[in-house]
């Protein structure tokens, strides 16, 4: 990455024009305040702690969302969101790097798939909008929840205000309410609605005109990330972006070249001037 290339990124982050959007990678030094222990993030490891350590069927350790299908199908939708409310809700976690340099920055607007609360608590500071996605919840048509946090609380709100930061969670947060999507069926009633135009409010479909946004912590070898990613930067400008890759396959340099998004071969610790985690 060249130094021109480095402030373009910040510039853009800075003004709006660059919008962030955090993947698991951006927790990679995360760690239990207790144990040490790395948090679960991406795919294999949510796994892992979902099943008490221990890997499932190869056909289930393909992706997190078919691994929570499974757990679904024998015991119940509540027992994965129990899951995810232990790990993410009730457990102490280290303060991630990037989540202290984005707090430094305060992008106007940020899309984070995690399920964790570090983004928010980036923001707790000053009054902010907070999205949260839904799935399979009857008496809407809409696959998303509206808060406003007020500097003290989050209160439930109908409207976006887009004068204040928009925080986008759309694979769901504990926190004000334990809402996450995890299952296939989660994701396919999600993605469904989302290609429709209802997973993201009227608000965010005019805020995200034009802009282009910077990848980080992701990567793009599974379907259903690919998905969601396409239909949350639709009307990007082009090229849609930049996205942080040390070591891209041929399958995400052929899928990043059809969305426009141009690969950096570089940690996004090296870039915000961490330590890259071991």
């Amino acid at each position: 990455m060249t130094p021109e290339l480095r402030e373009k990124l910040l510039a853009g982050l800075k003004d709006g024009s660059i919008v962030p959007y955090l993947g698991p990678g951006v927790l990679a030094d995360v760690k239990n305040a207790a144990s040490g222990a790395p948090i679960p993030a991406d795919s294999d490891s949510l796994i892992y702690a979902m099943n008490d350590g221990k890997p499932m069927a190869p056909k289930l350790m393909y992706e997190f969302p078919r691994a929570a299908m499974n757990i679904e199908l024998k015991r119940g939708r509540s027992t994965v969101t129990k899951f995810l409310t232990r790990v993410y809700g009730d457990t102490a976690w280290t303060r991630g790097a990037v989540h202290d340099w984005l707090k430094d920055i305060c992008p106007h607007y940020v899309i984070d798939i995690n399920r964790d609360t570090q983004l928010q608590d980036s923001y707790a500071d000053i009054p902010h909008n907070l999205i949260v996605g839904i799935a399979r919840i009857g008496g809407t048509d809409f696959r998303y929840k509206l808060y406003f946090w007020n500097g003290q609380s989050y209160q439930k709100t109908e409207v976006i205000n887009p004068a204040i930061p928009v925080l986008f969670k759309p694979m769901g947060t504990p926190k004000p309410e334990a809402v996450y999507i995890a299952s296939d069926a989660d994701y396919v009633d999600f993605i469904t609605e989302l290609m429709g135009g209802f997973s993201i409010p009227p608000a965010v479909k005019e805020l995200r005109k034009g802009k282009q946004y910077l990848l980080m912590g992701m990567r793009l070898n599974r379907d259903t990330e690919r998905m969601v990613m396409a239909d949350m930067i639709y009307a990007a400008a082009q090229p849609a972006g930049w996205i942080f890759i040390a070591e891209p396959t041929d399958k995400e340099k052929r899928f990043c070249k059809k969305v426009g998004l141009e690969i950096i071969q570089a940690d996004v610790f090296e870039f915000i001037g961490a330590a890259v985690p071991a």
